[in-house]
């Protein structure tokens, strides 16, 4: 599976689907539940397709966080037809794994208790096992190996790549999950035999080994970056009872103890058809497509017990928090609000807030930028999830200045406009900008089936044309009203990062700039790229660069990073 794009997406997907003008989605829903939402467009004849399960991080529970994201995974590595050469021994084999599985977790869980009595002092350590845990962990790896040998890699995408489709990819968030594609129109009936396929007869086939893959995913994304854990460690403080408090990816020693069983447990119930949306943006009949639907995703069985709410609700925060950190990064202030989910009455103006606040035409970027010279950049933002939601402030320091500086001038900022309301034409210019940045987004069939999906996973379809209007509604005292209402000392958390230079060497000039965040991305992407051929560097250049002109201002810097690593990808393999 290719995963070079997912984070992509993710940086380009910057605005929810509540700024988007006015869409024709035709909804079909199957009589096992499963909504197909069709948007034909003639022209190219090419379908952006996708089918989103509405399960995230937010749905696990303690023993089982990263789950979702490793469900993800798994649902790549093919079904009783694809995948295999031979699925009866397949499934046999998968059985004793399983079984020789759960013996090596009894051996585990002494030996965890060894190291809570202080017996031991590390777990991955072969000499504080036992003879019987050694010999059983070599019975496993000699069954996989075994196993993998009937494995056909990556057939899943092969089997796409062959009938002309691309950019098969996933991607997992706190409050879905959701898999997607291009195809040519004369292959749709192959799109939803393959989904549906997935769906009807999965295997999770090399689960335990999986596992160990979303273990180095981890170490790229959160261990080996400057401020990776530090972010996980300030999201867990800001959350105190809420289930966003655990990250996507999922702690380790969950990770480290999933089991084959838990995952098909757990797609029973939220990978179940009532549980799903699908949405088809392109070159298409919706007739031919809602009898393609009828015929293969008919097939899944609806679950009669429906996917239960999250439960735990985030409770009244009483006192500030506050965190220090010592990183290699520059100097640094994070500061998060408790405020609304998405969809909220108030949401709206906290969205048209952050944008005020935000970009370089923004109020944050021309007092602490331009007129103070205290920061080098910084953004502001409301993120409402689907359950809970929080409004975000940053700064980074220029030399010379703190993080301490920053953040009093931040809350300056935010003072004004509790006590003054913004000018009609300062409104207005940023309700121009999103009207502007929506129709350049709409423009793209693959961030259309995006958001179409994203928003139908939260409060429906309708959403993404309803909305407009209730930004079009903020006025300046709704601002003046929600910056009174959620900016309080004792509703934030506050992260401050202080300097920890590495040993030898300075910062890559690509880096310079970038927020923390952006950097780690690009770090990671750059890892990726060197891996990559020029053809898929190619590829990817192609579709990221008509995002540019959509992107936010406090974005571009990293794609344009992004895009000068692939074009030195693609100029140092021959550029042909």
């Amino acid at each position: 599976m290719k995963r070079t794009l997912v984070w992509i997406w993710t940086v380009l997907l910057f605005a929810p689907a509540a700024w988007a003008q006015q869409v024709a989605v035709q909804e079909y829903v199957l009589e096992n539940g499963l909504r197909l939402l069709m948007i034909p467009k003639k022209g190219d004849p090419n379908i952006a397709a996708g089918w989103l399960a509405r399960v995230g991080s937010v749905n696990e529970r303690p023993g089982i966080t990263g789950l979702s994201h490793l469900f993800e995974h798994m649902m790549f590595k093919g079904t009783h037809v694809i995948g295999t050469t031979d699925i009866k021994k397949d499934l046999e084999l998968m059985g004793r794994l399983d079984a020789v599985k759960a013996e090596i977790r009894k051996e585990e869980q002494a030996q965890i208790k060894r190291l809570r009595l202080g017996q031991i002092d590390n777990l991955q350590d072969p000499q504080n096992r036992t003879e019987r845990h050694n010999a059983m962990l070599r019975e496993l790896a000699a069954i996989e190996k075994e196993s993998k040998a009937l494995i056909v890699q990556n057939e899943f995408d092969k089997v796409y790549t062959s009938a002309g489709a691309s950019g098969l990819n996933a991607g997992t968030g706190e409050d879905y999950t959701v898999y997607f594609i291009n195809v040519p129109s004369n292959k749709l009936e192959l799109w939803f035999w393959m989904e549906s396929d997935r769906l009807l007869n999965p295997v999770f086939r090399e689960f335990y080994s999986e596992r160990d893959v979303v273990h180095e995913e981890r170490r790229m994304r959160t261990d080996s970056t400057p401020t990776g854990k530090f972010d996980e460690e300030f999201n867990a403080l800001f959350w105190t009872s809420s289930p966003y408090s655990w990250p996507v990816i999922g702690w380790p020693s969950d990770l480290e103890g999933l089991t084959r069983q838990e995952a098909l447990d757990y797609f029973a119930v939220n990978y179940a058809p009532n549980n799903i949306s699908a949405c088809l943006v392109g070159d298409f009949d919706p007739e031919e497509a809602k009898k393609l639907a009828d015929g293969y995703f008919g097939r899944l069985k609806r679950n009669p017990q429906q996917q239960p709410p999250v439960r735990t609700r985030e409770v009244e925060q009483m006192a500030e928090k506050r965190m220090i950190a010592f990183a290699e990064t520059n100097p640094e202030v994070q500061i998060r609000y408790h405020s609304v989910a998405d969809g909220h009455a108030n949401e709206p103006a906290l969205v048209v807030m952050g944008a005020l606040l935000s970009g370089r035409t923004g109020r944050l970027y021309k007092s602490l930028v331009l007129d103070q010279k205290i920061a080098n950049s910084v953004t502001a933002g409301q993120n409402g999830m689907k359950w809970e939601g929080y409004f975000l402030l940053s700064g980074i320091a220029k030399p010379g200045s703190t993080p301490e500086i920053v953040e009093q001038a931040l809350y300056k900022e935010i003072e004004k406009l509790q006590k003054e309301k913004v000018g009609e034409r300062e409104l207005q210019k940023v309700k121009n900008q999103f009207a502007a940045d929506n129709f350049r987004r709409l423009e793209s069939r693959f961030l259309l089936m995006l958001q179409i999906l994203i928003a139908d996973s939260n409060r429906g379809w309708q959403a993404f044309n309803e909305d407009p209007k209730r930004i079009a509604a903020v006025t300046a005292d709704d601002i003046q009203r929600v910056a009174n209402l959620y900016f309080k000392p004792e509703n934030r958390a506050v992260a401050l990062f202080y300097t920890r230079k590495s040993e030898g060497g300075e910062e890559d000039p690509l880096l310079a700039g970038l927020s923390d965040q952006d950097k780690a991305e690009v770090r990671q992407f750059k890892a990726v790229v060197s891996k990559m051929s020029m053809d898929e560097a190619k590829n990817i250049l192609q579709k990221l660069e008509p995002q540019m002109s959509a992107a936010p201002p406090e974005k571009k810097a990293l794609i344009e990073a992004i895009q000068r690593l692939l074009q030195d990808k693609i100029q140092n393999t021959g550029g042909k």
